[in-house]
């Protein structure tokens, strides 16, 4: 993790998120926190990361989202070398909500 982002305001806000309840009340808060080209661009990056997972395509990843070959091999990246992105992935699969495919994501 890097230390730049360990601050008592982001573990704050963090703590916040995790007392939302619904998807609605994420829709509030965040309507209230992020401008909407950012929130639609925390979202497609999230997008192209479920895309990876599901073996798509830079080309068709491109054309769906709309998203950037440099957006794109980014998250990639962060899929093979970091953890926030398969722990979401998987916290998902686990909870049902997105369903398995042939990738490992336990790494």
């Amino acid at each position: 993790m890097n230390p730049k982002i360990k601050t008592k305001a982001v573990s704050r806000l963090f703590e916040a998120i995790l007392t939302l309840e619904s998807v609605e009340e994420c829709y509030v808060f965040f309507e209230d926190v992020c401008t909407i080209n950012e929130l639609l661009s925390l979202s497609q990056r999230y997008e192209v990361a479920e895309m990876l997972r599901e073996k798509k395509t830079y080309l068709e990843i491109a054309e769906k989202t709309g998203a950037s070959t440099a957006t794109i091999s980014r998250v990639n990246r962060c899929l093979n070398y970091g953890t926030g992105y398969r722990m979401a992935l998987n916290n998902l699969k686990k909870a049902g909500i997105l369903e398995d495919d042939e990738s490992d994501l336990e790494k």
